[in-house]
């Protein structure tokens, strides 16, 4: 298992690198101030073939692979969270279960301008009173003629005020042990009875969209419905796989960006007549950073290889996503430490890195739900 880049796998890291630096960080500030959802950016990525990394040229992609794509989420999160959060969403949760679960007709209808960049997609799984527990769903989707008809609320569902199309599990039925069968459903925006809002006010990556979705008796074709309709827990349990790894890519950019700001500061900031860099403190953090920023960098691509080559990646999806999320928290605390009363102004931006990392532990499964997660796959 070589962890080499390849000179494609390269390029497009260069390309983002140049593109996030050029175009996303002068806005993330504002972003992240005015809690505003950086619509002209992602046409920008998509004009760019940013947005179907992943996905083949067939359906409008780019035809690259998880790993270029775990670097594109690294390169944009470093220069704003919020971005990469929007980002990971729309490639991980949006578009990536229309590739692998959807029929030929659904990925030439709704992943072709997903992947495209031409419009956005998001998924709707979390419920007021089922998070953790994805078993908890309560959405509801009947049956009548050629058409589901679907009841019930969703929350804390990134993209869906952007979103062309949101992929939405619903409970269709029960099997012989009285265990709830969750499908899942393609649901298109203006639908009569689809009713999404923006009520948070949140602490960090203000700046991608959360929304709360309402389903009154929505109707969809039968047709609409995604991959097998007695399989969709575990086809989101796949999704979910997938999009631990990008959280994981985000987290290693926050920390990554932590760690340039902590550097360059430590370097130019003087005390006792000396750097802070010169101070053996100061130096152990460092260290300790990026150390920990490259281990967890070399978790995300272990995972991402395995998942291009077809291999299961359940565990290790979740040890990049659990080590990388709690790196990150610890990571941007240490900078604002390192930064000292700086850091804990606004206008420095190390303190924006505490709030944004925080949501990489408790989005796409807790960090103690990665833990069980992990332990299952032991136990198996």
């Amino acid at each position: 298992m070589d962890f080499e880049l390849t000179k494609e796998q390269q390029m497009i890291r260069q390309m983002v690198k140049e593109f996030a630096k050029e175009e996303i960080a002068p806005l993330a500030q504002t972003i992240d101030e005015q809690a505003v959802f950086p619509a002209q950016t992602f046409q920008k990525m998509g004009e760019l073939g940013l947005m179907g990394i992943p996905f083949p040229e067939k359906y409008g992609g780019s035809g690259g692979d998880t790993i270029s794509y775990a670097l594109a989420v690294e390169e944009i999160g470093k220069q704003c969270a919020s971005t990469g959060l929007s980002y990971a969403a729309a490639v991980s949760l949006g578009a990536s279960p229309l590739y692998y679960f959807g029929t030929e007709k659904q990925k030439m209808d709704h992943l072709v301008p997903l992947a495209s960049g031409t419009a956005l997609g998001s998924f709707g799984l979390t419920e007021p009173n089922a998070g953790s527990d994805a078993k908890g769903t309560k959405t509801k989707a009947v049956k009548d003629g050629q058409e589901y008809v679907i009841s019930g609320e969703k929350c804390w569902i990134t993209n869906a005020n952007f979103a062309r199309t949101i992929i939405v599990t619903a409970v269709t039925d029960h099997d012989e042990h009285g265990q709830p069968i969750i499908s899942a459903f393609i649901v298109e925006k203006g639908q009569k009875g689809l009713t999404i809002t923006n009520p948070y006010d949140k602490m960090g990556v203000r700046g991608s969209d959360t929304a709360e979705i309402i389903l009154d008796n929505v109707r969809v074709p039968a047709h609409h419905i995604l991959g097998d309709p007695a399989k969709g827990f575990k086809q989101f349990l796949y999704t979910l796989d997938g999009g631990r790894i990008s959280i994981a890519a985000l987290s290693v950019g926050i920390a990554q960006a932590a760690l340039d700001a902590s550097l360059s500061y430590a370097k130019e900031r003087k005390q006792f007549g000396q750097t802070l860099s010169s101070f053996q403190a100061i130096q152990f953090k460092l260290a300790d950073m990026a150390m920990q920023i490259e281990l967890a960098r070399q978790m995300v691509w272990k995972a991402a290889w395995l998942k291009d080559h077809g291999k299961p990646f359940t565990k290790e999806a979740a040890y990049a996503k659990l080590f990388a999320s709690e790196m990150a928290t610890k990571a941007s605390l240490d900078a604002v430490q390192i930064h000292g009363g700086t850091g804990y102004m606004k206008e420095c931006g190390v303190e924006r890195l505490v709030r944004d990392a925080k949501l990489m532990e408790i989005g796409e499964g807790t960090s103690e739900i990665q833990r069980l997660v992990i332990a299952r796959q032991l136990l198996a």
